[in-house]
């Protein structure tokens, strides 16, 4: 299977959370969407996780897709296995995953190299409500839901 393939049947949300302040900042690519690489398409769904996920919505293998296709520090980026959610689009279903950087401070110039900028969940207002909605879903897992402790 092709990165290209891979990234078809998947989106990623890129976060950072810093635990001290407990400021928690999202990716937005381009002004334009929240996913990586892409949008989903207006006409997608919230669905459930097929019973055969098979390979094609590995999330380790998006992981290292991302860190291949943006030149990322492997060490520094974690998938968040307990984010799934899954759209179904005319081309099949989608998994959006939820990759975090674990570093200190927020890779913003990396993240800015790449057509993204990192921005407080706040700052997003405007963006389409799929991917909003999404986002509230981080927030519960890492701040809401942990304690605080993501």
């Amino acid at each position: 299977m092709t990165t290209t393939d891979l990234l078809q049947g998947n989106r990623v949300i890129l976060a950072h959370y810093d635990s001290y302040s407990a400021a928690l900042l999202f990716a937005r690519w381009d002004e334009r969407s929240l996913l990586w690489p892409e949008a989903l398409p207006e006409s997608a769904a919230v669905m459930p996780a097929p019973d055969d996920i098979g390979a094609t919505h590995d999330g380790e293998a998006v992981r290292q897709a991302m860190i291949a296709r943006c030149d990322l520090n492997a060490g520094e980026l974690v998938r968040a296995g307990e984010f799934d959610h899954w759209a179904q689009t005319g081309a099949g279903p989608v998994r959006i995953h939820l990759l975090r950087f674990t570093t200190p401070d927020a890779p913003k110039a990396q993240v800015e190299a790449l057509g993204g900028a990192f921005r407080h969940l706040t700052q997003l207002r405007g963006a389409a409500m799929s991917e909003l909605l999404l986002l509230r879903e981080v927030f519960n897992l890492i701040v809401g839901g942990s304690g605080g402790r993501g």
